[in-house]
């Protein structure tokens, strides 16, 4: 039950954390999605909340929703003008070289009739830009914390299989797919004028100690 993943309420804004396998859209599949499930957190409220940005079916972790037309409107803006902080964990395929960096590689959408749609690094995408440094390294692979500074579809996915050369655990597009995307939003700020900033910070869940990471 979504009320039970509440990681930050206001008057404005909520944040949950959001289970692994549960869509933010109507999938095609038909199985449930957040959108079908916004009856669980009005809280009081008439309006039903409505999701400001989204996360991929198989990541986890902080989904900021906005609790009337106006927050929605500043919450796009802030988010348009890279005013929003999050940090996202992952589990890598491989170790880098180095212990930091930042991955500036312009994504564009392709589809074909055999695999679908994807994204892919190309000079004439959409810009695109990731900060990142590793947290932990064993078993000769590393968990990362990556700071998205654009907000592009499947930016991290392959900013990791393209721009860093090692696919995030369990991808099934990017990578060589596996039971679980070790791909987790675990924390998202965003200031407000005259307000405390929405700040909510989600734990790692029990797949990345299973994996063998973030024990500490």
């Amino acid at each position: 039950m979504l009320e039970d993943r509440v990681l930050f309420i206001d008057a404005e804004a909520i944040v949950i954390d959001k289970p692994a396998g549960l869509p933010v859209d109507p999938p095609r599949d038909g199985t449930r999605c957040v959108i079908d499930m916004l009856d669980d957190l009005t809280f009081g409220f008439q309006r039903l909340p409505t999701a400001v940005h989204r996360l991929d079916r198989d990541t986890s972790g902080c989904l900021l929703l906005s609790r009337n037309p106006k927050a929605q409107k500043r919450f796009h803006a802030a988010f348009e003008a890279g005013q929003v902080t999050k940090r996202y964990v992952a589990i890598l395929d491989g170790a880098p070289e180095e212990d930091a960096g930042e991955i500036d590689l312009p994504l564009l959408k392709v589809s074909s009739a055999a695999s679908g749609w994807r994204m892919r690094g190309d000079p004439k995408g959409k810009a695109a830009r990731t900060r990142w440094r590793v947290l932990e390294r064993g078993q000769g692979r590393a968990m990362v914390a990556f700071y998205p500074e654009t907000g592009r579809t499947h930016q991290l996915r392959v900013h990791a299989a393209e721009g860093l050369g090692i696919p995030i655990t369990g991808d099934p597009v990017y990578g060589a797919g596996g039971p679980h995307l070790m791909l987790h939003a675990a924390s998202i700020v965003m200031p407000r004028e005259g307000k405390p900033d929405i700040s909510a910070d989600s734990p790692l869940p029990e797949r990345f100690q299973e994996a063998g990471f973030g024990h500490g």
